[in-house]
């Protein structure tokens, strides 16, 4: 879709929809990091924070949100403050369309996020840790709506792996099934988002930020569907230890107890954060972002390439 047929509740920030027409380098950002992701006033902080590595650059942000029924492509601070009230709304893919006939206010996910950029022509975005397949889904089928719409989408998404609260070997067995070209930056391992070796080997590796833009390049030219998932690791510095996560998830887990949908991933978080003194919280800052710096070199090259359309 291009950006003139989008619909009329899609609304371009100018200087994205001009970056767009130019060829210019854009990195969507997900708002969720804001009404659900991180607490206030962190999470309006780290918006900010965001956006000011990826300028860093020389790319344009475009942080995507949902304020007052218009789906906003490249948000302003006031808008990004609105998702700081408790009554913003948690917006997956799914969700887009109700939050737009009811007028909400609310923080993008990544499957929203996804979809949004695809549709706007943005070929990069950039987010903590994507969903997966939650633990324990054998018994609750807990699957974050993130990972069919990597299937879905084109786009590259540049991530820390799955979030620490979900299952690696199972998110990896539903990204090979679904057909998302996952690759890891600069390791043979996978990454499982506080760990940069989460304890199974990437699919594939890549090594420098031009190899994300060609493969999103074949894969459009072979008529492929769907993302490419880079795994940047999170910066070895501010890594936990595989016991230190194991400990802090089966903790957190026991206390959030039987939430279901999308209230669990912002309560493990938070549990997380508070049962390791905020060190979950230190690390989740750092793969934020590292990984809009990655994400912002990868636009680089896919501006290069002409993948934004």
């Amino acid at each position: 879709m291009a950006a003139g047929d989008l619909p009329e509740f899609v609304v371009l920030a100018d200087e994205v929809a001009s970056a767009l027409r130019r060829g210019d380098p854009v990195v969507a950002l997900e708002s969720a990091v804001v009404s659900h992701g991180l607490p206030p006033p962190t999470g309006l902080e780290t918006a900010g924070m965001l956006e000011a590595e990826v300028r860093k650059a020389g790319v344009v942000p475009a942080t995507v949100a949902v304020v007052d029924g218009r789906v906003v492509v490249g948000a302003t601070a006031g808008e990004l403050r609105r998702l700081a009230d408790p009554s913003a709304w948690k917006i997956a893919e799914r969700d887009l369309a109700v939050a737009v006939a009811a007028g909400a206010c609310g923080g993008t996910t990544v499957s929203a996020t996804v979809a949004v950029a695809e549709a706007a022509g943005i070929a990069v975005m950039s987010t903590g840790g994507i969903g997966g397949v939650h633990l324990g889904a054998e018994q609750t089928w807990d699957v974050s709506a993130d990972l069919p719409a990597l299937a879905r989408h084109s786009a590259i998404v540049v991530c820390a792996g799955a979030k620490a609260i979900c299952d690696t070997a199972r998110t990896l067995e539903y990204l090979e099934t679904a057909g998302v070209t996952a690759v890891a930056y600069g390791t043979d391992r996978f990454p499982n988002f506080y760990l940069p070796d989460g304890g199974y080997p990437a699919p594939r590796r890549i090594d420098r930020p031009a190899e994300a833009a060609a493969i999103l390049r074949n894969k459009r030219r072979l008529r492929q569907p769907g993302a490419v998932l880079v795994a940047n690791p999170i910066p070895t510095g501010e890594a936990l230890t595989p016991d230190e996560v194991a400990q802090a998830v089966s903790e957190a887990r026991a206390r959030v107890g039987a939430l279901r949908g999308g209230e669990v991933t912002p309560a493990l978080l938070d549990a997380l954060g508070r049962i390791t003194g905020g060190r979950t919280l230190r690390a989740n800052l750092a793969l934020l972002r590292a990984n809009a710096v990655l994400a912002a070199a990868i636009a680089c090259e896919a501006a290069q390439e002409s993948l934004q359309r």
